[in-house]
């Protein structure tokens, strides 16, 4: 069966456990919870032994998840057994070691599967053969419009009472981080004390969440967020970060892409030079969307280049005010259309 990870974790640590549960997405808080629902039935239900795999690269061995399977219980009548897998994609081997336990799963093991990334390709029988005799339960991330009502449920869930203005309130300050909105609910669960939460009181309980970093605003300008970019850079800024600090790290992801962008146009392994660069399977996605938007290895090459006149602009070594100038790089990055920003 297919379950939203609200729903699994709302079972509660009674519902019989089945055999197997693969839980996947990109939204990791709600990946972890319903994990962690999961974990805390098995205690629950006498489960004391848990072992856990980390399937994070060509190099593991699932012989030994298999032989796990057929290995007498030490301490309690049943184990959890639990594969992390981020990429979300077992591989041939991988994939017929989990078929292989789905078709006769024994009676003593939970099966436990965790995955960062999924989508429709990375479903396959192994994923159908879990759902078939458990749970698949994919956390995709919140949209925009979906994030108030989950903020909403959250809060009730909590016990607190907060009207439309004061939940849109909490909806700006965490800017999509639902990592942080469930750290902020969890502080209004001890300090509203049964008050209804009106603007007033919801702004002077919060904090403001919605701080950036070069990482976030790299991710952004990959993934295409281009609405976002002049955003976060106010928050840099405001945060009194200087162009010059920052650098370093967009002009090593320009360097990355550049190389990558070369990879993709001959033909060579794409996901052998993103390993070789460093980007390992869980952080590839981003690539793969901003080199689809801008697959010329010249355009990289113009966009290097430009990285270049920003942080001498930075330095005090050319022209411009190197906030606009590194906006219209990332602009141009985040968004092909906007490639007309930057000086030729």
């Amino acid at each position: 069966m297919e379950l939203t990870p609200e729903r699994l974790a709302a079972q509660g640590a009674d519902a019989p456990l089945l055999p197997a549960y693969l839980i996947a997405g990109p939204e990791t808080l709600r990946v972890l919870e319903a994990a962690d629902a999961i974990r805390v039935a098995a205690r629950a239900q006498g489960i004391s032994e848990r072992e856990v795999f980390d399937a994070d690269g060509r190099d593991f061995d699932w012989s030994l998840l298999q032989s796990s399977f057929n290995a007498p219980s030490l301490f309690s009548a049943r184990r959890l057994l639990e594969v992390r897998l981020p990429s979300g994609k077992p591989g041939k081997e991988g994939s017929e070691v989990i078929q292989a336990f789905c078709a006769n799963p024994p009676g003593d093991v939970v099966l436990l599967v965790t995955a960062n990334e999924w989508s429709k390709a990375h479903a396959g029988k192994w994923s159908e053969a879990v759902a078939r005799i458990g749970v698949l339960s994919v956390a995709w991330d919140i949209k925009p419009h979906q994030l108030h009502e989950w903020i909403e449920t959250r809060l009730r869930a909590k016990g607190l009472h907060a009207d439309h203005a004061a939940v849109q309130v909490l909806v700006e300050r965490i800017e999509g981080n639902l990592l942080a909105a469930a750290q902020e609910i969890d502080k209004l669960a001890l300090l509203a004390e049964g008050k209804t939460l009106d603007v007033e009181a919801m702004q002077s309980l919060v904090a403001d969440a919605a701080r950036y970093d070069v990482f976030r605003l790299i991710d952004a300008v990959l993934g295409g967020q281009a609405a976002q970019v002049p955003h976060m850079l106010r928050g840099l800024r405001g945060e009194g970060e200087n162009v010059a600090g920052l650098m370093p790290m967009i002009v090593r992801t320009l360097l990355q892409c550049a190389a990558l962008a070369r990879t993709q146009a001959n033909g060579g392994n794409l996901s052998a030079e993103m390993k070789s660069q460093g980007i390992w399977e869980s952080r590839q996605a981003p690539f793969k969307r901003v080199l689809q938007r801008h697959p010329d290895p010249l355009r990289w090459e113009r966009f290097v280049a430009e990285g270049s006149r920003v942080d001498r602009s930075a330095k005090g070594r050319g022209d411009g005010d190197p906030w606009l100038r590194l906006e219209r790089l990332l602009l141009a990055l985040a968004d092909a259309k906007a490639t007309r920003l930057l000086v030729a």
